[in-house]
């Protein structure tokens, strides 16, 4: 009896060997689809794709992991991004600050009083309208800067063209 529970065992090793090899063989194949539809544009179809890749070499037990996993690190990046964005603000703030600093204030950014309620004192457009984020945001992402010279917001593109001519304190 042992010696036919022996060769029952080799022989499913045996057979089970070229079924993961081609199991191993589809799912990389799904994962060279998933990319090329990655490429073309077509994220939800690369993750199916991903996904059945996974359910083929792993079982829905691999899928549920890569699905706990992904969530678990768009959380992590998530909170990272609050805590960056948050840090551009306050950067933002002291460099608006320092653009024009009040005669009151002490310290060109003021950590514990209130917010920059506008940049270069009111001076500018946005600040009057009640869009200071609009301000805080275009600093933060890197897509303006804070003029030194006059306080504006103004576009990294048009730097120069700020400077030639619509720079007040030039």
């Amino acid at each position: 009896m042992d010696l036919i529970d022996a060769d029952m065992m080799e022989s499913e090793a045996t057979a089970a060997a070229p079924q993961q090899q081609r199991q191993d063989h589809v799912g990389k194949e799904l994962l060279t689809m998933a990319r090329s539809l990655i490429d073309r544009g077509k994220p939800s179809q690369a993750l199916q794709a991903v996904v059945m890749a996974l359910r083929t070499t792993g079982g829905d037990e691999a899928v549920f992991q890569s699905l706990y996993r992904a969530r678990e690190v768009y959380l992590t990046r998530t909170r990272e991004n609050t805590t960056v964005d948050r840090l551009a603000s306050l950067f933002a703030e002291c460099a608006i600050a320092e653009a024009q600093p009040s005669k009151a204030e002490s310290l060109p950014c003021n950590l514990n009083g209130p917010s920059v309620a506008s940049d270069a004192h009111g001076n500018s457009i946005l600040a009057e309208a009640g869009k200071m984020q609009i301000v805080l945001d275009a600093f933060s992402d890197g897509s303006s800067f804070i003029c030194l010279q006059c306080g504006g917001l103004v576009s990294n593109h048009r730097k120069d063209e700020h400077y030639a001519y619509w720079c007040a304190n030039m």
